[in-house]
């Protein structure tokens, strides 16, 4: 069970904080890179679609440099 004070810390504050205005940042560089390299309609849909997974693109290509 949660502490009172920790209950109320995160109903005003939220629990994102700093990794979610990151997260968002990240997100927005991301889009603007894959949308400028499109060239159809269809190739900006997938550039949206790109942009929100890219985490998992990146886990995956550290994952392979390590050799995990």
């Amino acid at each position: 069970m949660k502490d009172k004070d920790v209950v109320c810390y995160e109903k005003r504050h939220g629990v994102s904080g700093f990794l979610g205005g990151g997260y968002g940042l990240a997100f927005m560089g991301v889009l603007i890179y894959y949308l400028q390299q499109s060239t159809t309609f269809w190739q900006g849909i997938l550039a949206i679609l790109k942009a929100l997974v890219w985490p998992a693109f990146l886990m995956y290509k550290i994952f392979t440099l390590l050799k995990m």
